[in-house]
């Protein structure tokens, strides 16, 4: 049986009509993107399994939540699907979104805004190192705003949590019909996607410590592995979808 053709294959026109697209937000505001000027403000929180203190594991749940949120398998595959170019550097990915609901497909583009690798200190003087990314909204979505994906691990404690952070508020959207479905059920669907990110992310963790891991992150990979982990991570996804 022949394999099925990788999504960002199939997808190629439009992430390509992606790849110049501008924000749909101005940038140098984000200051104003408050709950008070109407935006929605969201953070989520959820423990992941408990490490040693010290340094992030080298195979520990710190390390496979970082390699979840890489390869981008956490969101709701029924919801939510993330097509992008397996061997493009994180901090350059473009992203095509495919979104469903009931018998309606939608198309979005975002970007990688910033990567973020680095070393904290608490306001109790302990220390965590964080990793994540956000991404943004392109012309054409539906969303206007940001999200982050942040996984942190307290260097004193060994605790460690995922963490998703976000600022949005209804883009344009012309056609009457698809405004009045995102105005009715829009917010619904992202506490959703948010919630069920969070417990996907968390149980692909859990299953990578369970069946023990040592791939190394698609950063490090060379193109064809990273292509390959790519390919596998969304065949996952459509047997989800199937």
């Amino acid at each position: 049986m022949p394999k099925p053709i990788p999504l960002y294959e199939l997808q190629k026109a439009r992430l390509e009509s992606y790849t110049n697209a501008g924000y749909n937000f101005d940038l140098e505001r984000t200051h104003e993107y408050t709950r008070e000027a109407g935006w929605n403000v969201d953070d989520h929180e959820t423990e992941l399994p408990l490490e040693a203190p010290g340094p992030p594991e080298a195979h520990g749940s710190w390390a496979a939540a970082r390699e979840v949120l890489r390869n981008y398998t956490f969101p709701p595959p029924g919801l939510i699907t993330g097509i992008f170019l397996p061997d493009q550097p994180l901090e350059k990915r473009v992203m095509v979104l495919r979104g469903r609901f009931l018998l309606f497909t939608f198309w979005f583009g975002v970007r990688i805004g910033g990567v973020t690798d680095e070393r904290r200190t608490l306001e109790n003087g302990q220390q965590e190192q964080v990793w994540g990314y956000n991404y943004r909204t392109l012309e054409g979505h539906f969303e206007r705003g940001q999200i982050d994906f942040m996984v942190h691990k307290n260097l004193t404690t060994g605790r460690v949590v995922f963490r998703i952070h976000s600022f949005s508020q209804t883009g344009r959207i012309s056609n009457p019909f698809y405004w009045l479905g995102f105005k009715l059920f829009g917010r619904m669907l992202q506490k959703r996607f948010s919630r069920e990110s969070q417990k996907r992310l968390k149980a692909q963790v859990e299953e990578m410590l369970r069946k023990g891991w040592s791939s190394p992150s698609t950063a490090e990979a060379p193109p064809v592995k990273a292509a390959a982990m790519h390919n596998a991570a969304q065949e996952q996804m459509n047997k989800a979808t199937s």
